[in-house]
């Protein structure tokens, strides 16, 4: 007997999934407004040189400050003062004559800067005073929260296959919770970095956990579903932060807002059921059972302990292994499983690469900072929702291959199209936003799909690590802008196109059992292997035609 007929027995999709997916949708939330809250908490406002001691010498006291800034600071060519530099010495005649002369020596700014504070009350960039020559550490500060985020995958993807995912869960709550109040209280930059760090680093158990757990929980006829629809929850966090940075403009309490939400899901954990497969594939049916029965019933299925009895679970897979602690190491050791580790690793690069290198970049396009934030989140759910229906229809392969290459001609559209069609350039970006969101909606159903049970906390762990990477890498591409204009453009366009021809060489999922153990991913080099599906037809896991394997 196989799990999926087990599952089917407790109703495989009924109020008890509903209730899972709704109770894990909470953390969920907060998980955009930690990701994308660089664009808010780091944003440069408008700044001069602080002139304010000039204000009791002599003549000064005399003067507006407007004509204090107009003989103290040098302005750039729409009439704004520049924002590092101040005469060496008052420039008076200006205030008769308004041209300043080229030769006029300037100085950088000798006692600090004053912002505009218009829009934000406080930023990164305002506390520690993170602009000019350190404007780089504002921006860097997205990098530093992607490399914990990428150290994190690699932790909770080893623990949560070796300890469950239930209690590394719980582990992620509270250590999230913890890391980021305290850099919301943070008196250096030093100590901010540090647990920002820490904080990404927390958060990635609750995105690759939950994502795992609620999959391996469903039927298969409704993982997609559940995959697909369990990220709306992104989304709404993602629309949320536009409307808590607006209303929140003190990043301090910004951070500790967007956290929030974690007391709930914590005190929460304790109705969140451990992963029923992983129990089996560790060698406790009996623990597993006790769940399966909280589920049947939970789904108003009362004959499933005459229907199942405990000694079936004993026949759902080999536990031959089932003392076998797994690592990533494990993920290289066989050819299959290596195959697809490689590939499974190049698209996640190429996804997260491309999505964050859109969403962090929200200027230049003539709109609000929050208003386009918004529409890059909003454009998600219609998104989602026709993706679903694509993965239906298509299968993961062609589905996860089209949105990263049409994302890629996104970009490059908008790399040929002049500035002056802002309108024209917006509605591709949007769309191209849209169009990742869809691969990144993809990129983690699929691949909870194609590792086995044993190794899928470890597997996905290893595909958030790559994603991590790329999603780290793509502020620092950004800066390339300084080298040339579309450098950065040109780079994500590349990889995207590149990722989504990669995504070609990996195996369809749709309508496939999961696989459980190495073995039935290795199988499939020496023979087809036949998964059963929702309708009880055998269909096979197909592989991509190579050398040594047949479509």
């Amino acid at each position: 007997m196989k799990f999926e007929s087990i599952l089917e027995e407790t109703d495989g999709f009924g109020r008890y999934q509903i209730a899972l997916v709704l109770m894990l949708s909470i953390p969920r939330i907060t998980i955009p407004c930690h990701f994308l809250l660089n664009n808010f908490i780091a944003a440069i406002p408008s700044h001069h040189c602080n002139i304010s001691s000039q204000g009791s010498e002599g003549i000064f006291r005399n003067l507006s400050q407007e004509e204090r800034l107009t003989v103290s600071i040098p302005v750039q060519e729409d009439g704004t003062p520049v924002s590092c530099h101040m005469f060496s010495h008052p420039q008076f005649h200006l205030l008769s004559n308004s041209s300043s002369p080229s030769e006029v020596a300037v100085v950088q700014c000798q006692n600090g800067w004053e912002y505009d504070h218009s829009m934000f009350i406080s930023t990164l960039a305002t506390q520690f005073d993170l602009v000019c020559e350190k404007r780089g550490l504002a921006k860097a500060s997205a990098t530093i929260f992607f490399v914990g985020v990428m150290a994190g995958a690699v932790f909770f993807g080893v623990l949560s296959d070796k300890y469950g995912r239930r209690s590394m869960l719980l582990v992620s709550y509270v250590s999230s919770i913890v890391f980021s109040v305290v850099s919301a209280f943070s008196s250096t930059y030093i100590m901010f970095a540090a647990f920002h760090f820490l904080t990404g680093f927390a958060l990635t158990g609750i995105i690759n956990i939950s994502v795992v757990l609620s999959i391996e929980w469903v039927d298969t006829k409704h993982r997609t579903f559940m995959g697909v629809f369990g990220s709306i929850s992104w989304s709404i966090g993602n629309m949320l932060l536009a409307g808590l940075a607006y209303l929140v403009t003190d990043w301090r309490m910004l951070v500790i807002t967007v956290t929030s939400p974690l007391l709930l899901a914590t005190a929460m954990w304790w109705w969140i059921p451990e992963s029923a497969r992983w129990l089996i594939a560790n060698g406790k049916a009996d623990t597993a059972y006790k769940y399966l029965q909280k589920c049947a019933a939970f789904n108003k299925r009362q004959d499933f302990t005459s229907r199942v009895k405990p000694e079936a679970l004993s026949t759902v897979m080999t536990v031959e292994h089932q003392d076998h602690s797994y690592t990533y190491l494990d993920l290289f050791k066989t050819p299959q499983l290596r195959r697809l580790t490689l590939f499974t690793g190049i698209v996640w690069y190429g996804v997260a690469s491309t999505y964050y290198g859109i969403s962090l970049n929200i200027t230049g396009f003539g709109l609000d900072l929050y208003l386009t934030h918004f529409i890059y989140a909003a454009i998600e759910v219609p998104a989602k929702i026709l993706i679903y229906f694509v993965l239906i229809k298509v299968g993961r392969r062609i589905t996860q291959t089209g949105t990263l290459v049409l994302t890629g001609l996104c970009i490059l559209i908008n790399i040929i199209t002049p500035t002056e069609y802002w309108t024209f350039r917006t509605v591709i970006a949007v769309l191209g936003k849209g169009l990742s969101e869809a691969s990144f909606t993809t990129v983690f159903l699929y691949t909870t799909e194609l590792y086995p049970t044993v190794m899928r906390q470890n597997g996905l762990g290893y595909a958030s690590f790559m994603a991590r990477l790329g999603a780290s890498i793509s502020p620092l591409i950004m800066l390339l802008e300084d080298i040339w204009k579309f450098l950065p453009e040109v780079i994500f366009c590349s990889v995207a196109i590149i990722s989504g021809l990669i995504a070609w060489l990996l195996p369809e999922t749709n309508n496939t059992r999961l696989p459980e153990t190495i073995e039935d991913i290795e199988d499939l080099r020496k023979k087809p292997i036949y998964f059963t599906s929702e309708d009880q037809s055998d269909i096979p896991l197909k592989l991509p035609i190579s050398a040594d394997t047949t479509q």
